[in-house]
């Protein structure tokens, strides 16, 4: 049974990114602050569920949280300023979207830099303990898929309808043959072989 937050703030914003280990396309972060009476028997951490039930769940939390607001960074900036900082940036700009301002930030993940001097706590898993970081889980994970989904007409050979930029086998095969789009991340390891030195 997840907990509804980690502190004793009423105005607390959970908050959590999706996409880190993808080849292509944005990271996206979310921040929600859940009502003290919010209660949800099927919200968990967004990996565990089904794409039905998480459309399902982004409705319910749209309607029912206090604030929630979502922040994309695109691959040119992830480029520019690798991913760790980049994931940290959309969390911030997904987190000074929200109205009324958080009084404390629960992060999912071990890394995060201070935002405006409110207090904060990283949470390992935290997405499978606190709801408002699972929240955040489903709303940034839906948005990023329906960006991917957006962008596959553009670019279907990559078949991120299906993969949602993550490096699945038929992903790198396609990048391959065919080299990388504009929306691939060129400062990752798009291919396995990329960066060994002939014997």
């Amino acid at each position: 049974m997840l907990k509804l937050r980690y502190s004793q703030f009423k105005l607390e914003c959970g908050t959590d990114e999706a996409g880190r280990g993808c080849l292509a396309g944005p990271v996206v972060a979310a921040a929600v602050i859940l009502p003290n009476d919010f209660n949800n028997p099927i919200l968990n951490d967004s990996k565990q569920l089904s794409d039905t039930k998480r459309q399902l769940l982004r409705s319910q939390i749209e309607e029912q949280a206090l604030a929630w607001n979502v922040a994309f960074i695109d691959e040119n900036i992830i480029d520019q300023i690798n991913i760790l900082r980049a994931s940290i940036s959309a969390m911030h700009k997904s987190i000074e979207g929200l109205q009324p301002k958080p009084e404390f930030i629960a992060v999912d993940g071990n890394k995060f830099r201070a935002y405006k001097q409110i207090p904060f706590k990283t949470i390992v898993k935290g997405d499978s303990k606190y709801l408002n970081i699972a929240a955040a889980s489903i709303l940034a994970k839906t948005y990023r898929d329906d960006f991917m989904e957006s962008i596959h007409n553009e670019f279907p050979e990559y078949g991120w309808k299906q993969n949602k930029g993550y490096p699945t086998k038929s992903h790198r095969a396609a990048i391959k043959k065919l080299g990388a789009s504009k929306y691939h991340r060129h400062s990752f390891k798009l291919l396995p072989t990329q960066f060994r030195l002939p014997l």
